[in-house]
């Protein structure tokens, strides 16, 4: 399937005092990796928003083996494993500058009809965008 990959440099105010990520950013750094992943496919949270369509993460899973560190430039890889039907999954690879895999993930995410707050399928505009 599909993948993509954003740098990010790590910020100081994302750090602790030994410059160590702290464990609750890497939920932003998958967040910004998965927007951008859609964005390039033609997707986008504010037309999904705009249709009515919202796309809670119902379940997140890290699995961490080292640190990133602050001023480092790090590498989220966004991978859509399978088409989605009423929810979408994304794995997730962060790697830092050596190429050190420091974080493999998991998310999943609801398709969600706005006005009802009731699970939908993917809608068909989504899965021909994901197709192409």
């Amino acid at each position: 399937m599909f993948f993509d990959e954003i740098p990010i440099r790590v910020r100081y105010g994302e750090t602790d005092q030994m410059g160590v990520v702290h464990h609750g950013n890497y939920a932003l750094y998958l967040e910004m990796g998965r927007t951008e992943w859609l964005r390039k496919k033609g997707i986008s949270y504010k037309e999904m928003e705009d249709d009515g369509v919202m796309l809670p993460v119902i379940s997140m899973n890290l699995k961490f083996k080292k640190s990133a560190l602050y001023d480092e430039v790090i590498k989220v890889k966004t991978t859509l494993p399978k088409l989605p039907s009423v929810k979408i999954e994304f794995d997730y690879e962060i790697y830092n500058e050596n190429g050190d895999l420091l974080v493999s993930a998991n998310t999943v995410l609801a398709f969600i009809d706005m006005k009802t707050k009731r699970p939908i399928k993917c809608p068909d505009y989504i899965l021909e965008k994901l197709q192409s």
